[in-house]
């Protein structure tokens, strides 16, 4: 239970992240960095997060997210 309990503050945490940074409310850094890994920046952190969790972009690729980005 408190496992579960820290996971979600993690990802709301990252939500408000991925706000700040523009992008949907709804959407994690994750996701956002899996849709545009083709794109300088993005890339990068791709490679990094794909490096400390294999397979993590994959995992957290909202596809249905991500329509309320401001950029």
């Amino acid at each position: 239970m408190i496992r579960r309990y820290l996971m979600n503050i993690l990802i709301a945490v990252d939500q408000l992240g991925n706000a700040i940074l523009f992008g949907d409310p709804d959407e994690t850094i994750s996701s956002r960095a899996a849709k545009r890994a083709h794109l300088a920046g993005w890339r990068e952190l791709g490679l990094l997060l794909e490096w400390i969790d294999p397979g993590h972009l994959k995992e957290s690729l909202e596809p249905d997210e991500g329509k309320d980005a401001i950029l």
